[in-house]
């Protein structure tokens, strides 16, 4: 099973209209956004999250609900409100992000069970955490706990300076928990901000996957490397392709010994991924256009 531990907040999808800015509410929360895909591409999927007890926590424990995940685990925060990132759009399909993430429920996740936690094959953990000391504590105690049975721990760099006094600050602090990953993923932009030397010595028994955009994605563990095309699609919005692709990843993984993968079967995953985050493009929001199994397998073919 994959164990999803993290952001769930809404998309506030943005769009000017007659000098108005119009925004189209989505669930997402990359590591939600995570357990979403997985759960369609077919893995055993948990999530665990925090939301507030306002209409928009509501609005996304009722689609979480809908996702027909194996467990899931979504607190109700009284005191605090469900968190929302305001995404803006461009022609390309490309977006940016700008965070109402001031004390907000997201943050304050109740820790998971230890039965949860030794069904986990994979836990997978979001970044958000890690703009605050009770965040990084809360990860550095999960992998603790998670370690005890065996599980492999996964992160989404999912780099985000906006929730951080300072990108130096925030360097900093993911320089403190990414040694304690075992796969970690990075798009090709967050690999210039840490810089290959780093990923190269301190990450370097770490299974790491790269998103390169237009160029596709590769892999790298232990010295060896391997690459592999994208598939040309009519992207409309590009949030939730990072998601949906390392969701692909994650189920190829879930279950498996890292260690017994050949070149050719990481550049196999590689392919899957690729053609779920492609195929999420193709309309507004993270979860609402993933693609089906049958339309990833028709492409890969």
């Amino acid at each position: 099973m994959i164990v999803c531990v993290g952001e769930i907040l809404a998309d506030m999808i943005g769009e000017e209209k007659n000098g108005c800015m119009l925004y189209e509410q989505k669930a997402g929360g990359a590591p939600f956004n995570v357990a979403c895909a997985a759960k369609k591409f077919g893995a055993k999927v948990a999530f665990v999250g925090s939301v507030g007890d306002d209409i928009v926590g509501n609005r996304l424990i009722a689609f979480a609900k809908e996702r027909g995940f194996d467990g899931r685990y979504i607190n109700r925060s009284k005191s605090k409100n469900t968190t929302l990132a305001f995404v803006s759009i461009d022609a390309s399909g490309e977006r940016s992000f700008c965070f109402f993430r001031k004390n907000t429920a997201d943050a304050f996740i109740k820790n998971p069970s230890e039965k949860l936690l030794k069904s986990a094959d994979i836990v997978h953990i979001g970044s958000l955490m890690l703009s605050t000391e009770r965040g990084v504590a809360f990860i550095e105690k999960l992998v603790e706990r998670a370690r005890k049975y065996s599980a492999k721990i996964s992160f989404d760099v999912n780099f985000r300076s906006d929730v951080f006094a300072s990108e130096s600050e925030a360097i900093k602090t993911y320089k403190k928990v990414l040694p304690l990953m075992d796969i970690v993923k990075f798009s090709e932009d967050e690999v210039d901000i840490f810089g290959n030397d780093y990923i190269d010595s301190s990450l370097k028994d770490k299974l790491v996957f790269i998103t390169l955009g237009s160029k596709g994605s590769r892999w790298q563990y232990k010295g060896r490397s391997g690459c592999a095309p994208t598939v040309k699609v009519r992207c409309v919005d590009t949030t939730g392709a990072g998601d949906a692709f390392y969701a692909g990843v994650l189920t190829k993984l879930d279950k498996k010994d890292l260690s017994k993968f050949s070149d050719d079967e990481f550049n196999g995953i590689l392919r899957f991924a690729n053609v779920c985050g492609g195929l999420n493009t193709r309309g507004k929001g993270a979860i609402d256009c993933l693609p089906t199994i049958e339309e990833i397998e028709a492409l890969l073919k």
